[in-house]
């Protein structure tokens, strides 16, 4: 009896680190996926011969489906479980990121590309739900915000990956193999945790019902899902834009993007990490200050990145801007953390990733568009992020 509490209690401590590590890298390898498109922009835009408003329309389908799924996706993750939500998620877009290498014409990148974001739309709210079950309330502020860091690590990563596969593969079997890795992890995933299923299966049936009254008349929900709007504006925009602008207005070659493009994320990484220990630091009590305090200052380093002439410029405050954007970013989620009930997060968070996801959908379409309108120039779309920060601080 004594050998059977032993072995529980040494469970319980193991899994929280097993799902946390697992989820991190279930991250990246998604980040990975998602990147992708925006290394091969460019080399898309010469196969089908498109225009930059065709290519953001090509980056943005994805961000289409997935921030219509976010909802959704909550809802399922509430009403089937994390794990299962998981593994469902994963499967889907491993398998269109696959497809994705096989595209044969615009029409059918841009379906490839929706049906991909339907496949990954629930993995935000089941993941995040998912490490909330698992860590204590003491300690799952620090929790969410290291796993959203996992977001940039993907991010920074990404370049130095695909740059040199697409260099010599190209970009068509840069996303076959990015797949096969998708497909692998989540055979790994599905048996790891495939013990622990059967335990979550026998609370399934007590889970209680959401209210979605409650939860879509909650105001709390619809700030963040603002915040997260505008924070999120900034981050899709430069992610899609960064490298095709560097390419194409810079006239830097690919070796030159695969290390530069990576320095924001480094920083928004180490952000998103310090962001955890600096809210319960010396903001617990006062979180939304702490959101305010950061939005300003990425939205006063954007500005700087606007009106900036050279390269180094350029990059520096955009590392600068990543690096405070992050702070606000994961700070609001492990903030909403605390607030939600546990019944009800799923569906909650799912909201709230709407509102970033639909940022994903709008930036990368009006930023092709701005740049399109004014002959190439890329100081609108750059203006155009300044004011999406300022909503953030705003609000």
């Amino acid at each position: 009896m004594e050998n059977s509490a032993f072995s529980s209690i040494q469970t319980e401590t193991k899994k929280p680190k097993a799902t946390f590590i697992l989820i991190y890298i279930a991250y990246i390898v998604c980040f990975l996926d998602r990147s992708a498109i925006n290394i091969a922009l460019s080399y898309i835009g010469k196969d089908f011969n498109l225009s930059t408003t065709t290519l953001g329309v090509v980056a943005s389908a994805f961000f289409f489906s997935y921030s219509l799924m976010q909802i959704p996706g909550g809802w399922l993750t509430d009403k089937f479980g994390t794990r299962t939500t998981v593994v469902v998620a994963i499967t889907m877009w491993s398998i269109f990121t696959v497809f994705t290498g096989f595209a044969w014409s615009l029409g059918s990148l841009i379906v490839i590309r929706i049906l991909f974001g339907l496949g990954e739309g629930a993995f935000p709210s089941a993941s995040l739900k998912q490490v909330a079950e698992e860590f204590s309330y003491k300690s799952r502020s620090q929790a969410t915000s290291g796993m959203i860091s996992s977001n940039y690590v993907g991010a920074a990563i990404a370049p130095v990956i695909i740059a040199p596969i697409i260099a010599s593969v190209g970009w068509r079997s840069a996303f076959h193999l990015l797949g096969i890795v998708g497909i692998v992890f989540v055979v790994v995933y599905f048996f790891v945790m495939k013990p622990k299923q059967q335990k979550e299966k026998s609370t399934n049936s007590k889970r209680a019902k959401v209210n979605w009254s409650q939860v879509l008349t909650n105001k709390t929900i619809w700030q963040f899902f603002i915040v997260v709007f505008g924070l999120s504006s900034v981050t899709k925009g430069l992610d899609t834009w960064m490298p095709t602008y560097l390419l194409q207005a810079r006239h830097i070659n690919l070796a030159g993007v695969a290390w530069m493009v990576p320095l924001p994320s480094i920083a928004a990484g180490i952000g998103a990490i310090a962001s955890g220990f600096i809210m319960i630091k010396w903001f617990d009590g006062k979180e939304k200050w702490l959101i305010a305090l950061t939005s300003l200052l990425a939205t006063v380093f954007m500005f700087g990145m606007y009106k900036a002439t050279s390269v180094g410029a350029v990059i520096t405050f955009e590392v600068i801007t990543y690096f405070f954007k992050s702070i606000a970013f994961s700070s609001s989620f492990a903030f909403f953390a605390r607030l939600m009930t546990k019944n009800a997060y799923g569906s909650s968070i799912g909201i709230v990733n709407f509102g970033g996801q639909l940022a994903g959908f709008i930036a990368p379409i009006l930023i092709g568009f701005l740049v399109q309108l004014f002959g190439g120039s890329y100081s609108a779309a750059f203006l155009f992020l300044v004011v999406a920060a300022g909503i953030a601080f705003i609000t």
